[in-house]
């Protein structure tokens, strides 16, 4: 069985409680499409929702090591949506990358990517065309994608309607090609050059997985190419 790693997100309880947790919709997801659900623990002893990004310090050696101990276990890696990135993240995608991981980022896992070697910045969305949708039983609005890309190999369709959640925007990087945009102009899909896989997607696959072909393949697909690493 193929094993997928996730590293987990942070929240709040109401009563202010910190926790770390791993969403519904992508584990059930990922256990339906036939792998072994891994959670990738923060490693480093500080609270994780409340520590601002500059105030994290250093990973060491030892935390260094236990997130590739972690990676040791695993097929493929799948960075979730969620409303923050640490240290953790970035050096977890970068040792990723390194290793040639299959590795598929999604919503805040795609602005993670986006980001790889610089500082992480994204931008509020303007347009008129709806983002953050309300449901997530409906496909809401369409992407266009270029030919040339592994996204295009596994959908076969250069248009398609996602889902969408997220209020901010990416912009260029150098270590990655655009390969989707929305139809307002927006930057959905993107890869990286002369890897396995390495694909950050702005839509949430996992939430219509049981109802849309294009989310199912996607996934799927990514589940296979894990299977041969």
């Amino acid at each position: 069985m193929v094993r997928i790693g996730i590293p987990l997100r942070y929240s709040h309880l109401e009563d202010g409680r910190c926790i770390l947790y791993l969403g519904e919709k992508i584990r059930r997801c990922f256990q339906e499409a036939g792998s072994l659900v891994i959670p990738i623990v923060q490693v480093q002893d500080v609270d994780y929702c409340d520590t601002k990004y500059n105030e994290f310090t250093k990973l060491t050696k030892e935390e260094k090591d236990s997130i590739d101990k972690y990676l040791d276990m695993v097929d493929g890696v799948v960075f979730p949506g969620g409303n923050k990135i640490t240290p953790f993240d970035k050096y977890l995608l970068e040792r990723c990358i390194e290793r040639d991981i299959p590795t598929l980022g999604i919503c805040l896992g795609m602005q993670l990517m986006s980001c790889f070697r610089d500082d992480f910045q994204v931008f509020k969305i303007e347009s008129s065309i709806n983002h953050y949708q309300d449901s997530d039983d409906v496909l809401t609005h369409g992407i266009k994608i270029n030919k040339e890309s592994i996204l295009y190999k596994i959908l076969g369709v250069e248009e398609l309607k996602v889902n969408s959640f997220h209020k901010y925007h990416v912009s260029e990087n150098d270590y990655f090609k655009n390969i989707a945009y929305s139809e307002d102009g927006y930057i959905e899909g993107i890869e990286m050059p002369n890897k396995k896989f390495v694909v950050g997607i702005q839509w949430h696959p996992e939430i219509s997985y049981s109802f849309d072909e294009n989310s199912k393949k996607l996934i799927d697909s990514f589940i296979n190419i894990c299977k041969r690493y």
